[in-house]
């Protein structure tokens, strides 16, 4: 009996909003939602692991047990989530010793673009890739017309030569296997426990993800359940692949 999958209707309890939090069964990877009251349907036999998580909770990991089976409920209370500042110390401690405390006092510091009022960067740092693609798009070069006066130049050379466009392609590679590799990191281990998969087809079939026309829009920013969504499809896709190949 209990090695067997039955459905079990559970509740979460919690003192925020209840609807939409995601419930995961890591082990069979199968994956719901609460609805307004809290309320939850899924399947799960003994021994699988229900996650539950949501913006407002803190992540909850629960292994169903016999009792859970056999009366196919299930009530889990949640805690909200509370982000914790680590203690930090104002100002400088003072030990009544006047040498250590002048040693520890503060020195000058650099100055810095604050201070003198002018610009400064304070954005994302780019790849070499991003760099060279804002570079192609800038304004270098300037080609003067007696009716238009200024023309910026090198977007019009590198749009004709295809630099730009390559330069384009290649970021977008860039931040798809920077994607694809966190997905793998976060899910392998779950999905191929339910995915029969051979261990040489494995980065296979995720490169297979990758070049998905629709993969950055389904997987970029998104959630667990959509992105298992995702790769519920193209596991699917890639198996008739392989048989068509055999």
């Amino acid at each position: 009996m209990f090695s067997q999958t039955v459905e079990i209707s559970g509740k979460v309890i919690s003192k925020t909003d209840l609807e939409n939090i995601h419930v995961i069964n890591k082990t069979a990877q199968v994956f719901t939602i609460t609805n307004a009251r809290g309320e939850f349907t899924i399947t799960a036999k003994v021994n699988d692991t229900l996650q539950f998580s949501s913006i407002q909770l803190g992540i909850k990991s629960i292994v169903v047990n016999k009792g859970a089976i056999i009366s196919k409920k299930m009530l889990v209370p949640l805690d909200e989530q509370i982000n914790e500042l680590e203690e930090v110390v104002v100002g400088k401690v003072l030990t009544g010793n006047l040498l250590s405390d002048i040693e520890n006092a503060d020195t000058d510091r650099p100055i810095n673009f604050y201070d003198v009022g002018i610009p400064g960067y304070k954005g994302k740092i780019a790849t070499q890739s991003e760099r060279r693609l804002f570079e192609a798009n800038g304004q270098k070069i300037k080609w003067y017309t007696p009716l238009t006066g200024a023309i910026p130049l090198n977007p019009i050379l590198n749009g004709i030569s295809g630099r730009t466009k390559l330069l384009k392609e290649r970021v977008k590679l860039e931040n798809d296997k920077n994607l694809i590799r966190k997905i793998k990191s976060e899910f392998s281990e779950g999905f191929f426990s339910n995915h029969q998969l051979e261990d040489d087809l494995k980065d296979d079939f995720f490169f297979f993800c990758q070049e998905d026309i629709n993969f950055t829009d389904r997987c970029k920013g998104k959630s667990d359940l959509e992105i298992l969504e995702f790769l519920n499809e193209k596991y699917k896709h890639y198996i008739k692949n392989l048989q068509s190949t055999d």
